[in-house]
């Protein structure tokens, strides 16, 4: 079992050998080492890569094996320095590192496998030396400059040449490991080569170069050439002793079996040698059969082993399909056992199912009957309803009519308009916008239920839609809105039924003059395309954001932040209107950007039936009297009154919150006789005039542009500066739930729409008068914290902050309002007006009062001197405090303690 696991544990390893080039015999015996011993070792994910000479490449591709995420790394460096910090931080990560071959600047890695290059070089030096006869000159064939290889072999070689006086170094060559380098190094001195007597080349390929530069030179070859690796196989260094091209060489085992045993043991967490030091000997003509014959008996013996894990495999994936139809077998037996038992339990199940749902189905089809039966009586009593409701409707024409008429008398009566003008104005305009939506509601019923038809007739539709925007012209001048109609022709024949389609284009020329504002833009424009004309109605108003445009066309919808209410039927009975034509209408829209309304109408009248045809040509005469109630509903500007310089001041001010024009205009005009009375239309005015202007009493609608009523209040009572103002809300929400929460948003009073002015004007003088009682209490000599006990939380945590300061400060002579501010963190108009509002006196007669106040006490109470008490209250001269004290007591500080004394 422990050796299962072993191989499991093996089977995650990845191995990462990185070789600085790999073309040479060297390098591929190397790695054929590494992949013989591998072999041993099934499951190991071995990934290898090849530098070609190149320091850069190799660092790159070692941190991208860092990323693949490598469990140990074996490198072999192709320069000691550039490769060191590469090493280091693959060490530094926790990842070990083996070494083979060549070895870094540092000595920061887990294992050392290589031949000693040192004694590689010696065992050279002392073969020559021993070989050679009497004065012997010898030419030394270097590897790559700077390479520690070289570096090493070079100093063993002419240590082992120390014992051995006769025989020199003549001179040396790089050849930098390559047979073409070594040639051409060699014919740069090729004069010299005649009176070589012997050559070491630090490895066999340089040594070939040797040999076959003496032949290319006609060289008797005299020379005993001496080379290092003594690899086997084609054109290793042992064919080239066995074809006597080279004399020798010395066995440079590549380690790369030594370096995958040791890396098991460092990932097995066996004990492992850091330093492994490969052994090595001269090969020459005496011993390179043996060691021929040697190197075939391994290759035999690992493809035997290739060929056994060959077998291996194959048996196992026999093993494998035999265990899987096994599986499938049993799995198929023990599925088959119970669908059995589920088939026979099923069966019985769908009996009693089958039973259930024949109960159930005669129970849905009552339900069904039952359903029947409701719906028809509902639709007679909605059909009730919706007859009653049109029928009240055509009653509220009557009394409307009998307004309307008497009203127009009077209005033309020069004597009542001099003295309530601006009252019946008002009633006049309000009774025509509810004659609006009366009319609206009565032809939606048609449309809508009545299905009735359109009688359509050829007509000019550019003169048509000019005549509807000549008819807005006067009220847009008033509001000094910039009304243009455009068309590319003057005449574009078109069916339609004016006195419907009137209505369509009436309501969208009045929402755009109600929605927009003064100095804006309305644009209507005509234009003619391929099959239908499209009319644009395009304004610079309020606009309208994406959620209110999937709405827009939606019956009874009204934006809870338009500027104007009105009865949400109008864009609804247009669309029906349009519908009728077979056209569309559309919208396009951006919040604070304007608004085009698009009507698209067919030409020809191949879209329509007999029905919708009438003989009779179009007329709309009689336009300017229809489009009365569509005027009546469009806001006229706010007339503001300019105060007399001579007028008394009110002694109390109301902000008025309301972005009904006309509303505001008569709430501001009735309040203004007793009152200072501020305006604001939308929540975030209101909020920045609350905080500049600091009110009395704020009266605001609840629906408001930008922010809400309740917001508003809640924003206002919650902030230090402005809680003690009373909030009076005035709403047409008149539920139960919208009142209560009116009152959660901390109003003071919630009065719904439609409200009486005695009753509203009755309330104001009552918040007033109660914070007047309030203000009494708070100036009273009682302790402040004693008597605020019946404010709101935010002002009686001011008054008490304010009472607090105060009191620690009255020794102080130089205590100021400033210093005061600087504390609560109001600015200083703030801090007079909030004062005022609470205590009903200035800052300084409240100090002067407090410190007269403690005067008194100490007095009474302390045995202390007049100058004494005069610096302890925060007078800064006796005879000034006498003067005070007697201006608010009626007698000196003396008399005062004497009298009360006695």
């Amino acid at each position: 079992m422990e050796s299962c696991n072993h191989k499991k544990e093996l089977a995650t390893y990845k191995i990462g050998f990185s070789q600085c080039v790999g073309s040479d015999l060297w390098r591929k015996t190397m790695l054929e080492e590494v992949k013989i011993e591998l072999s041993l070792h099934p499951g190991t994910k071995f990934i290898y890569t090849d530098a070609q000479n190149s320091s850069s490449r190799q660092i790159a591709q070692v941190k991208k094996m860092l990323k693949q995420g490598i469990d140990i790394l074996i490198i072999s460096p192709n320069e000691a320095q550039p490769l060191t910090e590469i090493v280091e931080e693959v060490y530094n990560k926790g990842i070990p590192v083996i070494i083979i071959d060549r070895k870094t600047a540092s000595t920061l890695y887990t294992a050392y496998v290589g031949a000693d290059n040192y004694q590689l070089g010696k065992m050279a030096g002392e073969y020559l030396g021993s070989t050679l006869k009497g004065k012997t000159s010898v030419l030394e064939v270097m590897g790559l400059p700077g390479s520690s290889p070289a570096i090493e072999r070079d100093r063993g070689f002419r240590d082992g040449l120390k014992q051995f006086p006769d025989v020199r170094i003549a001179t040396k060559v790089y050849g930098d490991w390559l047979k073409p380098n070594t040639r051409r190094q060699l014919a740069r001195i090729k004069n010299e080569l005649p009176k070589i007597d012997a050559v070491f080349a630090h490895n066999d390929v340089m040594a070939s170069g040797v040999s076959e530069s003496f032949k290319a030179l006609h060289q008797p070859l005299k020379a005993r050439i001496v080379g290092v690796d003594a690899l086997p196989g084609q054109g290793g260094g042992l064919q080239m002793i066995a074809n006597k091209v080279i004399d020798a060489s010395v066995l440079y085992p590549t380690g790369g079996k030594e370096a995958i045993a040791t890396a098991f043991k460092i990932l097995n967490n066996e004990p492992f040698a850091r330093e492994n030091i490969l052994k090595s000997l001269v090969i020459d003509s005496a011993n390179v059969q043996l060691m021929n014959l040697q190197w075939d008996k391994v290759q035999n013996q690992q493809k035997d082993i290739e060929r056994q894990q060959t077998l291996i495999a194959e048996q196992q994936n026999i093993y494998n399909n035999q265990q899987i139809v096994l599986d499938v077998i049993v799995i198929a037996l023990v599925l088959t056992v119970i669908s059995g038992g589920l088939a026979f339990y099923s069966l019985n199940e769908n009996r009693k199912i089958n039973k259930s749902l024949n109960a159930k189905n005669e129970e849905i089809l009552l339900q069904r009957n039952q359903l029947l039966e409701m719906s028809a009586k509902a639709e007679v009593a909605t059909e009730a309803k919706l007859n009653f409701f049109t029928n009240v409707s055509h009653e509220f024409r009557t009394p409307l009519t009998l307004i309307l008429s008497p009203l127009q008398d009077m209005m033309n009566n020069q004597k009542l308009m001099a003295m309530e003008g601006k009252s019946m104005r008002l009633i006049h305009q309000n009774s025509h916008r509810l004659l609006r939506m009366v009319n609206q509601i009565i032809d939606y019923r048609k449309i809508e239920y009545d299905k009735q038809s359109i009688k359509t007739a050829e007509g000019n539709l550019v003169a048509f839609v000019r005549d509807v925007v000549d008819n807005f012209r006067m009220h847009a001048q008033k509001q000094h809105i910039s009304l243009t109609i455009s068309s590319a022709e003057s005449d574009i024949k078109c069916w339609f039924d004016a006195a419907m389609l009137e209505k369509v284009f009436f309501n969208l020329l009045a929402n755009a003059i109600k929605f927009t504002c003064e100095k804006g833009r309305i644009k209507v424009k005509i234009t003619r395309l391929a099959d239908h004309v499209e009319v644009d109605v395009q304004d610079t108003g309020v606009g309208m954001s994406t959620e209110e445009l999937k709405l827009v066309f939606d019956h009874f919808y009204q934006s809870d932040h338009m500027p104007l209410n009105g009865s949400g039927i109008g864009l609804s009975l247009s669309k029906e209107i349009v519908a009728l034509h077979h056209g569309h209408i559309n919208v396009t829209s951006e919040k604070w950007h304007g608004s085009t309304f698009t009507v698209s109408l067919p030409l020809g009248n191949a879209h329509l039936n007999d029905e919708e045809r009438s003989v009779l040509p179009g007329n709309w005469a009689g336009m300017e009297i229809r489009s009365a109630i569509y005027n009546a509903d469009i806001k006229e500007p706010v007339k503001v009154m300019d105060k007399s310089p001579f007028e008394e001041p009110k002694q109390h001010s109301i902000l008025i919150v309301e972005d009904n024009a006309e509303l505001l205009d008569y709430l501001a005009d009735k309040f203004s006789v007793s009152y200072e009375v501020f305006t604001a239309t939308s929540g975030t005015d209101a909020i920045t005039k609350a905080y500049e202007l600091v009110p009395d009493l704020i009266l605001s609608d609840v629906v408001l542009p930008e922010i809400s009523g309740k917001t508003l209040c809640e924003k206002l009572k919650s902030d230090v500066r402005t809680s003690h103002i009373p909030i009076i809300l005035l709403t047409a929400q008149g539920s139960m739930e919208q009142q209560i929460s009116g009152i959660n948003a901390m109003a003071d009073l919630y009065i719904t729409k439609p409200f009486n002015m005695e009753y509203l004007q009755a309330s104001v003088n009552n918040l007033l008068y109660n914070r007047r009682l309030l203000k009494d209490r708070f100036t009273s000599d009682i302790t402040p914290l004693e008597r605020a006990s019946g404010s709101r939380q935010i002002d009686k945590k001011f008054l008490n902050d304010f009472a607090g300061i105060v009191e620690q400060n009255l020794a102080n002579d130089q205590f100021s309002v400033d210093d005061i501010c600087k504390v609560i963190g109001v600015s200083r108009i703030q801090l007079y007006r909030k004062v005022k509002a609470l205590l009903g006196c200035s800052i300084t007669d409240y100090i002067l009062n407090r410190r007269l106040k403690k005067a008194t006490y100490l007095l009474l109470n302390e045995d202390m001197t007049i100058a004494e008490i005069t610096y302890a209250v925060g007078f800064s001269n006796p005879n000034y405090f006498a003067t005070v004290f007697k201006g608010k007591y009626n007698c000196t500080p003396s008399e005062y303690k004497r009298k009360t004394q006695v």
